[in-house]
This record gives structure tokens, C-alpha cells and sequence, in this order.
């Protein structure tokens, strides 16, 4: 019989209902027994509605109860390096949603605690985005089928924010958010995988519709996050890197991730949850799209792969902390680039 893991949860989200709460209780021996919202109803609205046996009145008094031995953490990024570090110093596993940490700091404090508690699992919920596909292009690019690489497009350009008389959401607060642009952190995150980090970047941004009504209240905030930016990008290796997100921009291109070598091409297209990569080659007289057959596809697996870390069956994948790191190191330098209007270069500071 696999070790009892009873799971605490902080913040319940949509991501938290419609993902963590069914995977964990997808595992064998997992319990899911406290969760803690913004409120005490809140709190225990959730409870009734996935029987979830108890509530706390705060996350410390969560983190304070010694029947819990790990918690998934669901609050907005502004909260995360906290309640990160204290669950992690009351011994408890940690698996953080992302984005990790509003700032380079906050995630290299995060980093720093994990390190100071190596028999605690701390984990990232990692970027969705190429999942699916993930271990075919992992596959192509590791068997040199884009030769050397040259080039890289990163897309995430649609109308999100485009009507400004929505109300103003937390993504666009960066006392809430931080660095964390539109998908910008997402999208590298899954760039990573399949291409080296950056060695310079200069990025551009810009925020065309600067106030939005406030939600429930009759006023109008300010908007703290750009809804436009652009990045050039040199990686290691020598290859060239174009970002384009937006939130503002009218049948735009969506989501997508190019790959240009030296040999050969692949993009791929994230197109409502489903992924399609298409490659080509010189001698190939355009893109085909590549069938993946389903045994080779990769899936949603963070609840079951936390619980196995936990268990000692197996070591973090998606993502440690360390990675995770990564992402933030590349979000702050774009956020360097954009206040100075000039270049950042790696290592960061």
C-alpha cells in the first residue's frame, strides 16, 4: 500500500477545481482534507462543493496543523513567495502555482529556502502549453532534426484586454502579478524546453488602454501591466529569438512557437487546448503536420508526478524550482530592458 498523503489546500481557483483537485484525487492514498480561501465562506463553499472535510481560518493556521503533509498553493503570484517559504519551513511539501513569484528575487527567495530544506518537495505547476507535444519536439530537436538552430518566433498576440471597457483584471495589477506580461512567462517557460536561455534581450512595451473599471466598484483603476511588448532576443548559441504578445491585438496570430535551424523547420500552433507541429525539411516541398501517435503524446500529469516526489518514487520534472528560476530570470530581464530602453545581459545581477 502506497504512504497516506493528506493535502492542504490554499486558495481554490478555477485551475485548482477544474485540475489540482481531481488530479490528486486521481492518486491512490491521497486525502485532500482542509482547504482555506480568501474568506471563511468562501472557504466553506469549497469544502461543500468537493467534500472536503474541513476548512482553516487562515493559511498559516493551515500550515500550522501537523495531520497536513503537503500543501498546493493557489493564490495569486503576489502571495506565493510567502506562503511558499513558510509551508516549506513547517515542513511541508509545496506545489506552487504558476507564475512562480511576481519577481526575480521573490523566486530566487523561494529557490534559496527550497535549497535550505532538501527533504521537502517543492514544485512549480508548470506551463501547459506543450505538453501534448512536448516529447515529439523534444525528440526532434535532440535527433538534430532542425540541424543548427537560427531562429526562434515566440507568438502571443490576441484581443484578450482589447475591449477596455471590461473590468480590470489581476493580471494587469503588477502589485499582483510583477513581471509576469500576458503569457510571455508561460511561453518562454515551454521555449526552454526545447531551445537554450537567453544571453541578451532588448525588449519594448507599451500600454495602450491604461485605465479599466474596477470590479464592483464604481471607478475606473489603473492599468500597471503593458498590454503590448516586444523582445529581441540572442540565445546561447548564437541563434536570434523574436517575442510578439499582446492583449490588444484584433485576429491576431494566437499562440505559437517557431523553430528555424540550419536543416529543417518546426512550428507549433496551440490552438484551443490542442497542439499542432508541423515540420519540413529543404527537400520537402512545404510543412506537414506530424501525427504523434497517442502512446507517444505527452499529458496533464503535475498532481500525480508531486505525489510520487513525495514518495520518493521519483524525481521533480515540471517543474523544480531551479527551472522555474529560469523563466523569471528571462521576465525580469525583460523587464529591465523595457524601464532602461537597453539591452540586459545575462547573468542577471
Amino acid at each position: 500500500m502506497a504512504k497516506q498523503i493528506r493535502v492542504g489546500l490554499i486558495g481554490a481557483g478555477t485551475n485548482m477545481k477544474l485540475r489540482h483537485i481531481p488530479g490528486l484525487r486521481s492518486v491512490e492514498d491521497v486525502e485532500i482534507v482542509s482547504v482555506v480561501n480568501r474568506s471563511d465562506t468562501s472557504s466553506r463553499a469549497v469544502a461543500d462543493e468537493f467534500s472536503i472535510p474541513s476548512t482553516h481560518e487562515s493559511w498559516q493556521a493551515l500550515l500550522a496543523d501537523p495531520e497536513i503533509d503537503a500543501v498546493v498553493i493557489g493564490t495569486w503570484p503576489n502571495t506565493h513567495c510567502e506562503i511558499t517559504c513558510a509551508a516549506l519551513r513547517a515542513k511541508k511539501h509545496v506545489l506552487t502555482e504558476a507564475r512562480m513569484a511576481r519577481n526575480l528575487a521573490e523566486a530566487r527567495a523561494m529557490l534559496a529556502v527550497s535549497k535550505e530544506h532538501p527533504k521537502q518537495i517543492a514544485q512549480i505547476v508548470p506551463s501547459p502549453f506543450g505538453l501534448i507535444c512536448g516529447p515529439a519536439v523534444e525528440h526532434l530537436v535532440k535527433n538534430h532534426f532542425l540541424g543548427d538552430l537560427r531562429e526562434v518566433v515566440v507568438l502571443g498576440a490576441n484581443n484578450q484586454f482589447w475591449d477596455y471597457s471590461k473590468p480590470l483584471h489581476w493580471r494587469q495589477d503588477a502589485e499582483i502579478s510583477g513581471n509576469n506580461i500576458l503569457t510571455l512567462g508561460i511561453l518562454q517557460e515551454t521555449l526552454l524546453r526545447w531551445a537554450p536561455q537567453a544571453i541578451q534581450v532588448f525588449a519594448m512595451t507599451e500600454l495602450f488602454e491604461p485605465t479599466r473599471p474596477v470590479p464592483n466598484e464604481s471607478r475606473f483603476g489603473q492599468v500597471t501591466i503593458p498590454d503590448s511588448v516586444q523582445v529581441l532576443a540572442e540565445l546561447q548559441g548564437g541563434a536570434r529569438a523574436i517575442y510578439h504578445f499582446s492583449g490588444v491585438t484584433l485576429f491576431g496570430p494566437g499562440t505559437q512557437i517557431h523553430l528555424y535551424g540550419s536543416r529543417g523547420t518546426v512550428k507549433v500552433h496551440f490552438i484551443n487546448g490542442e497542439e499542432h507541429v508541423y515540420i519540413g525539411r529543404a527537400e520537402d516541398e512545404g510543412l506537414t503536420r506530424l501525427t504523434i501517435p497517442e502512446e507517444e503524446q505527452g499529458r496533464w500529469r503535475v498532481e500525480e508526478d508531486f505525489i510520487a516526489a513525495i514518495r520518493g518514487e521519483k524525481k521533480v520534472g515540471l517543474n523544480d524550482f531551479a527551472t522555474a528560476v529560469r523563466y523569471m530570470e528571462f521576465l525580469e530581464a525583460v523587464s529591465r530592458s523595457a524601464a532602461e530602453n537597453a539591452p540586459v545581459e545575462f547573468p542577471l545581477d
